[in-house]
Formats: structure tokens, C-alpha cells, sequence
């Protein structure tokens, strides 16, 4: 797992990876926190085929959980891709909904997440 520092406030983590990382809710935080202690930053950006497919599936709660407890612990998290493939329009409603937000979003490549981040940082 390769592991850069990004932004203005260089409180940006960028993992580059092609493996999964997040499987369940404690994966998802020992990411958070292994990556919150080995470079101070607070904000997460990674690819979307690090994540379960579970996650995507919002039957299964895990996309909830976790975004409750990376708000809980003052993390915010850019998962980046495509994700025009999925059908779901719950999971649609979703990733809109969360890119309006300031702590989770769904964005298609690393500048859009950093971005999306250092304006929640002003």
C-alpha cells in the first residue's frame, strides 16, 4: 500500500492500492486509525476496489456504520471511481446526498476528492 500526503494542509491521505482494505466495520477503523497515527491526517482518500462490495449494498448497513463512526472520530473519507455501474437508486440518492455533505464523498478521481476536502478545511 502506497500512502501519499496531499492538500494545502497536507492532511490528506491518498492510498493507492488494488486490494481490499475494507471488508467490515472494524477493518474500516483499524484502516482509519493506522492511517490517522502513521501520518496525522484525518482524511482518507482511496480507490473503490479497496472497499466490499458490500459496502455498496445498502441493505447490508455497513456504508452507514462506518460513516457513523469515521463522523464520531473526526474522519472523512473520498472513495474514488466509477460508479455509474451501480442500479441502486437508494445507493444513488446516497453517494448525491453524501457529496453534499462535508465528511463522506463518492468522487471520480484524486484532484475531486482533495478538492472536495480542502473545502471543508477553510
Amino acid at each position: 500500500m502506497n500512502i501519499t500526503r496531499k492538500g494545502t494542509h497536507k492532511n490528506i491521505a491518498v492510498v493507492q492500492n488494488d486490494s481490499l482494505i475494507i471488508t467490515d466495520l472494524q477493518s474500516a477503523l483499524d484502516f482509519a486509525m493506522t492511517i490517522r497515527y502513521d501520518t496525522g491526517a484525518s482524511n482518507l482518500v482511496i480507490p473503490k476496489e479497496c472497499v466490499t462490495e458490500d459496502f455498496f449494498a445498502l441493505s447490508t448497513k455497513l456504508a452507514g456504520e462506518i460513516l457513523q463512526k469515521y463522523v464520531n472520530y473526526g474522519i472523512k473519507l473520498a472513495i474514488i471511481g466509477d460508479f455509474s455501474g451501480y442500479t441502486s437508486k437508494a445507493l444513488h440518492d446516497f453517494i448525491y446526498e453524501s457529496n453534499k455533505g462535508k465528511d463522506f464523498f463518492f468522487v471520480p478521481d484524486v484532484e475531486e476528492a482533495i478538492k472536495k476536502m480542502e473545502s471543508g478545511m477553510e
